[in-house]
């Protein structure tokens, strides 16, 4: 790249896939480091994420903040360059199977919520427009990350983050593939024959994922590929498991777990509206730690913790739990003394009852596990925050005087349930402001701050040892696709 073309407007570098978890958020991800090691400015950008793992960053209409997915979060921070709203204008935050809250810009907007799906896209679009071309006008390089599938046919008329980002970009596009799914030379074709002819220009390589085996069994599958489409297999990139980054559209792996002899089994409840799920991430890596995925009580026999994690829909994921029997097992588990952790909706299911007198997410009864009642409001708290742990007693005690960093992302306050407190059924409160609340017997804790385990002081505590660096993970991402791309073509696509 000449100095130039550095002052006009980044190049753009776009991954696109055949299918949802393909794997473009960690390819995005990989691309950020890469290029930000060759000392160019990088920036990441998605038009539109669908997810509820959310993160607090700059920018955006509040002074606290706004919200926009895990995975742009995890991409700036490989591009070594400060997260903002800009880098994810739209996100969506599924509530139930047909309803999304609607972030643009970082905040929540009721009026976009209220629109059908269709309906969104031309009002959204010149905010996506101007966002890209801002970062295009302050960067070298913008690693754009598409959505689902670029071939979709029956979104492409509303189509605002795959194909009409790439050719306002004028982007260099990378298709991605799930080898290990199977099929993976009929969706690259597929994919490909459904694109629209101009837009099958931008395509400059395909890249199969998740390969177990011999490479060389794959020929002469590239080659027939290429001679039908003029785009070559430009990477294989072996299956790997640990790599340390967070998936972001669902749980992880249990095969990834930890290296040494188990000595804590944490037991995190994956309910269907599960949130900031990411933020458990370094336990999969912390020495002796076994992380597991819960959806039934037998899940539950030998855990050492019990999590409930944070929910975008309350009271919903509370009537799931209570269905699958799951509240009896984690009240028994807490019965025996075994250490419960509730993070933000889960802190919310760990009192006596939601009250929700605006139609938020709902009424309902909570587990009874601590003395609290969560009323909520149509103010959203959105913010990063910074406190310390007073004095913390029982289970959770190696908390005391800890300084932890998170954010908050929650609809409703908690406070302590006034007529228990009167008859001396009282929580504790171990942080400032309502943040964190533990039961009389020390073994129920629960916070509204995300991210305690992306805290190295938080874990040592806890713990007593750390998870590697998210530089030292983002830098084995570019020490990888470095290996595995072909020489010199990551270079190419921004000459």
């Amino acid at each position: 790249m000449s100095e130039s073309d550095r002052g006009a407007r980044a190049r753009c570098v776009m991954v696109l896939g055949t299918t949802s978890g393909a794997g473009k958020s960690w390819l995005a991800t990989a691309l950020c480091r890469w290029y930000a090691r060759q000392g160019l400015r990088v920036a990441p950008f998605k038009a539109q994420n669908m997810s509820n793992n959310a993160r607090v960053v700059a920018g955006g209409a509040s002074e606290a903040g706004g919200e926009i997915g895990s995975a742009q979060y995890f991409q700036a921070l490989a591009a070594r360059t400060l997260p903002e709203v800009r880098m994810n204008p739209l996100l969506l935050k599924p509530e139930r199977d047909t309803h999304s809250q609607v972030v643009l810009l970082g905040q929540v907007s009721a009026e976009l919520t209220g629109l059908p799906w269709r309906g969104r896209s031309e009002r959204v679009w010149p905010q996506i427009a101007a966002s890209l071309d801002a970062l295009r006008a302050e960067n070298d390089v913008v690693v754009i990350e598409g959505a689902g599938s670029p071939a979709e046919i029956n979104l492409m008329a509303s189509d605002i983050v795959n194909l009409r980002v790439a050719r306002h970009a004028d982007a260099r596009c990378l298709l991605v593939t799930d080898i290990d799914r199977g099929g993976a030379f009929a969706h690259l074709y597929g994919t490909w024959a459904l694109m629209p002819e101009a837009d099958r220009a931008l395509l400059a390589g395909f890249v199969l994922n998740r390969f177990r085996g011999d490479a060389s069994l794959l020929s002469p599958a590239p080659e027939q590929l290429q001679a039908l489409t003029g785009v070559p297999t430009v990477a294989t990139l072996p299956m790997w498991w640990q790599h340390g980054l967070p998936e972001e559209d669902g749980v992880f792996d249990d095969r990834s777990t930890s290296k040494g002899e188990v000595t804590c089994t944490v037991a995190v409840i994956a309910y269907p509206r599960i949130s900031n799920l990411d933020e458990f991430q370094p336990l999969k890596n912390v020495p002796g730690v076994r992380l597991r995925w819960v959806r039934s009580p037998a899940d539950l026999a030998d855990a050492d913790w019990v999590v409930l994690p944070g929910s975008k829909h309350t009271s919903g994921d509370l009537a799931w739990l209570r269905a699958q029997g799951l509240d009896r097992a984690v009240a028994a588990h807490a019965a025996r003394g075994g250490r419960v952790l509730g993070v933000c909706g889960g802190l919310q299911m760990l009192g006596e009852a939601l009250i929700d007198p605006h139609g938020i997410d709902g009424n309902a009864p909570g587990l009874g596990l601590l003395p609290l009642v969560t009323v909520f409001a149509p103010d959203k708290t959105v913010r990063q925050r910074q406190a310390t742990f007073a004095t913390v007693h029982g289970a959770w005690a190696a908390l005391s005087n800890v300084a932890a960093h998170g954010y908050e992302i929650h609809h409703g306050q908690t406070a302590e349930h006034s007529a228990m407190a009167a008859a001396g059924d009282r929580a504790h409160a171990v942080m400032p402001e309502g943040l964190a609340w533990q039961n009389a017997a020390g073994n129920v804790l629960g916070v509204y701050m995300h991210g305690l385990f992306e805290d190295p002081a938080v874990l040592q505590a806890l713990f007593g040892a750390t998870a590697p660096t998210l530089d030292a993970v983002f830098d084995g991402l570019a020490d990888f696709i470095d290996a595995h791309f072909a020489r010199g073509f990551l270079s190419s696509l921004i000459d």
